[in-house]
């Protein structure tokens, strides 16, 4: 066993023993996590990253690997206008100022949009090949500061057979085709855009070239950590796998290294210059979920099995202030048939936000532009359910949807499953009344609110709800559909009903950091040596969702800066 001398605030000294010291300690795989260490390997510091799954990445790895960055280069090569002012304001009004937010104070805000630009270049030096959406609107374009070109970075295409015998160690993406998220967001218009017919036949291209010259591309998360994973390996990055940490090893109230699981056995590894923990939220922790979230389910969410949250409460049981508790990075769900035990959930972001359908709760009323982002719309389900039954809420279309618009999975067309039907997931009627009582809605309610709704196509505005107004809705929609890409009318039979739950990406509350990612205590104090990114910790951009990446993106943002931070103890 190895010693460490360690002296205290009072000047005396103590032994604390170690089987193993590194420089930098890292709780998780996630996004940030081989950020923070490819800063420490340029410091030349070592690093071992611990995983408690068998795979690397995290949530990071199965998401869409879009990190939020305003400012960022790629938007100055496209020549996008943006500036720290704008995205300033933008953030300011989006995300605002509240006493129950601690985890985006002023001071973090501008932390992370100075930061985050910086944390870019820094990774395309490392030769991560990084590049932007060519049109991603901000979530809130109309309000002061939004962009409606989007702020968006994403990672280019990987060859995961470049990692070698580590491959089998990357999560896999939710997407399995070789294609960008640029060519996914319009491969859905594949019945009305030529150039998505182009795309889908450079997809095929690709693949067979792939397959030709033995290349395996990988795309959105996979692709973003995969190159992560390849650059952290390539700078001597040490990473285990099946490696709980149980838990943090605090003297004199600071962290000097963890208790991790090592051939079934408690194993102690020292860190001299910190500890990160990027271990995920608690989206599959049903207990913590109905203490912070309730009515919201494990098994609605599309986290990665890990995200089970204990590292949230051994940060707790050393004194760390927690905030933003109930809040989730919400991300509508239909859960079909036999999917119920999928790890990855199918999510129905644009299906109520397309042409000719409406979200309804259980009493027929329309609560919500059913257009605006995935966060929003899942926690105005959960404030609708407070008061009036809304969980699940039901989506109605009608046939022209069907005929156009993908669903669930499926591809345009009324050719469904029959268990759909069978098991009364997918309601069919060629009468709304006779739709009504399948779902238990008084028949007059629904009635009146479609025909409300079709009063609002007809003028081409949503008088309620403003649904189709700002750039988003209209991306989100159809940009085929004349004259409104949002807005549709429901008058073709036969017409059909599904339902949606406030299903989840990740939770979106943890402990409280400051502007350089250290871990604080109830009374502002800062627990030296700890350090927390990812959905660990309470959000930078508290309530809110401010665009496309505003998760994975303070990820790696605050993974950067705490590597950077703990460079300075040295």
């Amino acid at each position: 066993m190895k010693n460490q001398c360690n002296e205290g605030p009072t000047g005396r000294h103590m032994m604390t023993e170690f089987n193993e010291l590194f420089d930098f300690v890292v709780v998780g795989s996630g996004g940030g996590s081989m950020c923070a260490s490819l800063i420490m390997r340029e410091a030349g510091k070592s690093v071992l990253i611990l995983e408690k799954t068998p795979l690397i990445g995290g949530t990071t790895a199965r998401s869409g690997g879009v990190m939020w960055i305003p400012n960022n280069r790629f938007m100055k090569r496209d020549g996008i206008e943006d500036s720290l002012e704008k995205a300033t304001t933008y953030l300011d009004n989006v995300v605002g100022d509240h006493n129950d937010t601690p985890g985006t104070s002023r001071e973090r805000r501008h932390a992370y949009l100075t930061q985050g630009s910086e944390m870019v270049d820094f990774l395309v030096k490392q030769g991560i090949k990084l590049t932007r959406v060519n049109y991603w609107p901000d979530y809130y374009d109309e309000r002061p500061g939004g962009s409606e070109q989007g702020r968006t970075v994403v990672a280019e295409l990987f060859n995961a057979n470049e990692l070698g015998e580590w491959k089998q160690k990357l999560r896999p993406n939710f997407i399995s085709m070789m294609s960008t998220l640029d060519e996914m967001l319009k491969l859905r218009f594949l019945k009305q855009s030529w150039e998505a017919k182009r795309i889908a036949v450079r997809f095929a291209l690709r693949t067979v070239f792939a397959k030709l010259t033995g290349k395996h591309y990988v795309t959105a998360g996979a692709a973003l950590q995969g190159r992560m994973f390849q650059a952290a390996l390539r700078s001597n990055v040490e990473f285990r796998t099946e490696s709980p940490v149980t838990e943090l090893i605090v003297e004199d109230g600071a962290v000097k290294g963890i208790v991790t699981i090592k051939d079934g056995r408690p194993h102690r590894v020292g860190a001299r210059l910190g500890v990160l923990v990027n271990a995920g939220g608690f989206a599959q922790n049903q207990a913590m979920r109905d203490k912070y979230q309730p009515g919201t389910s494990v098994k609605w969410t599309n986290t990665i099995e890990g995200d089970t949250g204990e590292m949230i409460l051994e940060m707790m049981r050393h004194g760390a202030a927690i905030a933003q508790m109930e809040e989730m990075v919400g991300n509508q769900m239909s859960i079909a048939p036999g999917t119920e035990d999928n790890a990855v959930k199918e999510v129905v972001q644009g299906v109520t936000a397309a042409p000719h359908a409406i979200l309804v709760d259980q009493t027929g009323q329309r609560y919500m532009n059913e257009a605006g982002s995935y966060m929003t719309y899942c926690q105005g389900m959960l404030e609708r359910n407070r008061t009036v039954p809304a969980i699940p809420s039901w989506a109605i279309f009608d046939s022209q949807f069907i005929r156009k618009y993908m669903l669930a999975g499926t591809m345009p067309g009324a050719n469904k499953p029959a268990r759909w039907f069978t098991d009364g997931f997918l309601k069919k009627a060629d009468m709304l009344e006779e739709l009504a009582d399948m779902v238990q809605i008084e028949p007059a309610a629904l009635q009146a609110t479609v025909e409300r709704f079709n009063g609002f196509v007809a003028a081409g505005h949503d008088a309620d709800f403003k649904r189709g107004d700002r750039a988003y809705d209209r991306w989100l929609g159809d940009p085929f559909h004349q004259p409104s890409a949002s807005l549709g009318d429901i008058k073709e039979a036969p017409f059909y009903a599904m339902p949606v739950v406030p299903g989840d990406v990740g939770t979106y509350g943890g402990v409280v950091t400051d502007a350089n990612a250290r871990v604080l205590r109830e009374d502002g104090s800062v627990i030296p040596g700890l350090y927390a990114t990812g959905v660990s910790t309470a959000s930078v951009m508290g309530r809110a969702y401010p665009g496309a990446g505003s998760s994975v993106g303070p990820s790696f943002v605050w993974g950067y800066v705490a590597g950077k931070h703990a460079l300075t103890t040295s």
